[in-house]
This record gives structure tokens, sequence and C-alpha cells, in this order.
């Protein structure tokens, strides 16, 4: 296993982990940003700072509100002293398109994901744009 490989591992690891602090019951997934083999923000899905951690109505629907893994995750960069132009994004589940953008629009410029989302608009946006996609199967029964 490459290096590269056994990385990507450690770091998808990690996102899912992270996912399981979401307080959604349908998907919890996890995201992390890594830049020069350091972690520079990360994220899960949620409710906005100051809402109820409830992410999903009384018919189990998400609510509309509700952030993405990867949305949370640049936007806390947003707010420091980082860049993302050039980083790698870990997901434990593919972008959807609307995430796709941000993720573009950001400069990150490597996708690491183990599941893919239902609509993969979202990655066929990104390879559009010319950023790295990488499935990775982990077997996440075995975290």
């Amino acid at each position: 296993m490459s290096k590269q490989k056994k990385y990507d591992e450690a770091y998808l690891k990690m996102a899912f982990i992270w996912g399981k602090l979401s307080y959604c019951k349908r998907k919890k997934v996890g995201a992390l940003i890594v830049k020069d083999k350091m972690i520079i923000s990360d994220g899960y899905n949620g409710t906005p700072s100051g809402f109820e951690n409830f992410c999903e109505d009384e018919d189990s629907y998400t609510k509309w509100y509700v952030l993405h893994a990867e949305a949370n995750a640049i936007l806390k960069v947003a707010g420091s002293t980082q860049s993302t132009k050039g980083a790698t994004l870990y997901l434990t589940l593919s972008p959807c398109r609307e995430c796709s953008k941000l993720i573009h629009q950001s400069g990150i410029n490597r996708v690491v994901y183990v599941k893919k989302y239902k609509d993969d608009s979202g990655l066929d946006f990104l390879q559009k744009a010319g950023v790295e996609l990488v499935h990775h199967n982990i077997d996440k029964d075995k975290l």
C-alpha cells in the first residue's frame, strides 16, 4: 500500500469518527480538510449554530437549513487564517452539487470519499472543474 493511500485511509477513518458527532438520524456525515499533512478544518452535518440539534422534521425529512459536513468544514476555515487552496477534502459521503460548487470555489483540488451520494452530479461537476476525485472503499464496520 502506498504512503498516500495509508494517509487517505487514516483521514477517512477520522472523518467517520467526526461524523458520529452529528445529531442527524438519517445520515451522519463527516469531513476533514487537510493541507500540507495538517488538518486545517473539520465538519459534520447538522443545523446552524444557535438552532436546535434536530436535523429531521416530524415526518423524518431533513430540514432545509441543515448544513452538509463539507460546507461546515469550508465555512469554519473561512473564519480562520487558513486557506483551502490546494487542500484535500476527506468525506464519508460524496458531495452534492451545491457543496461541489463550494469545494471548487474554495480552491480544494482533491476530494477523497467513501460512499457515493445518490445524485452524482456533484462529482461530475468537480471532475469537469479539474478536481482530483478518489473513491476509497473502507469497511466502516472495521472502524
